[in-house]
């Protein structure tokens, strides 16, 4: 096989796998059956095109392929109900899968609604039914294209754990008969949540890893918002699509400036901000406009339009001392009315101590220790050594900055904070 075609297959096939997913599990409706027909679609890719050369049209040949691949499962499957039924079989012999009709599959075969298909797949992937860890696994396998090592790594969890983790959410999928389907309108404000939640925990976990040897994981950054972005096209006319968007571009926009030439981290406040990504400002700075306007008629910002808001007021601000930090608590003071949480808390008494002195922030922190939530939360304990720090209290801004890096597992973290309990 030449480098060449190697190249094409691998650029086509991650660019074409999750709209090929989401045509299959139209089909089949088995999202687990479906990965394994688009594989095989790729398998033949890799048989004929080093030897025929590649198609004019590679995305369509591999679409054709993977359908011709599902509607020969399911003649297949639709025989062997038949001849089931002829012997007699009752429905405990053959089970409690239900074999799509062979014409509705061939008219879904036929369809070219992929844009509808890829809504489909993402809120399958992201289904209540599964637990958290598993909608996150199994939105970066199906509609990211990661592989299951690539996961782990990002994680930090055993290949294994990952793979096993990955399977049982097909399987619960599957026996909880999980339809594949946008859901209705009186059911979409909670599942959407729960896709939007499942994106920005992958955006979050590459923003600021959990643990391990590295500050960030771009890949996952970029993953999240390239799997934003195919949602925004998706649903244009939804707020906190956009509100998400925005706020992850924005965000992003600040990658090249979290960390020095060494890989050390650098503070939002200490950042070169000519390092941030114009372009990404841009781009999220434009989605909040639209999220803004959309809101006027849909009863007010929502969280992640209200955190995007946030965040541009940084993006705006040329310098650290420029930033509009009474609009940032005006913001917080919304958030906490629309997402009230003991972090969102945490994150608006840092906004007030920037634009109304450490004093008044300290009473908002001290009045969040005794928050069980907050118990291993270590920002806790180390926006409260910051402050302490600001009152001229070193000792206990000390203790404080100590206490946060023994309940960090970020190994870059664990560095700054131990030197800020130096300093």
């Amino acid at each position: 096989m030449t480098v060449e075609v190697h190249g094409t297959i691998d650029a086509v096939w991650r660019l074409e796998r999750p709209k090929i997913i989401a045509v299959l599990a139209r089909m089949v409706r088995d999202v687990g059956l479906a990965e394994d027909l688009a594989q095989d679609a790729l398998v033949a890719a890799l048989e004929h095109w080093p030897a025929e050369g590649v198609p004019d049209k590679p995305a369509a040949w591999l679409m054709a392929t993977a359908k011709h691949r599902a509607l020969d499962r399911l003649r297949q499957a639709s025989l062997h109900a038949r001849k089931q039924e002829e012997l007699g079989a009752d429905a405990d012999a053959r089970g409690d899968h239900v074999v799509p009709d062979i014409v509705e599959a061939i008219e879904a075969a036929e369809g070219d609604d992929i844009g509808d298909d890829l809504l489909r797949l993402v809120f399958t992937s992201c289904h209540p039914v599964l637990s958290p860890d598993a909608r996150v696994a199994l939105t970066l396998k199906l509609l990211c294209g990661l592989s299951t090592d690539e996961i782990a790594r990002a994680f930090l969890a055993p290949e294994p754990t990952i793979a096993q983790r990955i399977v049982r959410a097909k399987r619960s999928l599957a026996a909880a008969k999980v339809p594949f389907e946008v859901p209705r309108a009186d059911a979409l404000p909670e599942r959407l949540a729960s896709v939007l939640e499942v994106i920005y925990l992958v955006f979050n976990e590459g923003y600021a890893a959990t643990s391990g040897g590295d500050w960030m994981r771009p890949a996952l950054c970029d993953e999240a918002v390239r799997l934003g972005r195919v949602l925004a096209s998706l649903m244009p006319g939804h707020g906190e699509v956009l509100g998400l968007l925005a706020l992850m571009e924005i965000q992003a926009s600040r990658t090249a400036a979290r960390t020095d030439a060494n890989g050390h981290p650098v503070l939002l406040l200490e950042q070169d901000r000519r390092r941030w990504d114009r372009l990404l400002i841009r781009r999220g700075l434009a989605l909040l406009e639209r999220a803004e306007a959309l809101a006027a008629g849909q009863g007010g910002l929502g969280p992640y339009a209200l955190q995007a808001a946030i965040a541009a007021c940084h993006a705006r601000a040329a310098t650290a001392d420029a930033t509009d930090w009474p609009r940032i608590v005006a913001l917080y003071d919304a958030l906490a009315q629309s997402l009230p949480s003991p972090v969102v808390a945490l994150n608006r008494a840092v906004a007030v101590g920037m634009a109304f002195g450490p004093a008044a922030a300290l009473e908002i922190v001290d009045a969040l220790v005794a928050e069980p939530t907050l118990a291993r939360y270590h920002l806790l304990p180390s926006v409260r050594g910051d402050l302490l720090a600001k009152l001229g209290r070193r000792d206990e801004a000390r203790a404080e900055f100590m206490r946060a890096a023994s309940m960090t597992a970020n190994e870059r973290e664990q560095k700054v904070l131990m030197q800020r309990a130096m300093a």
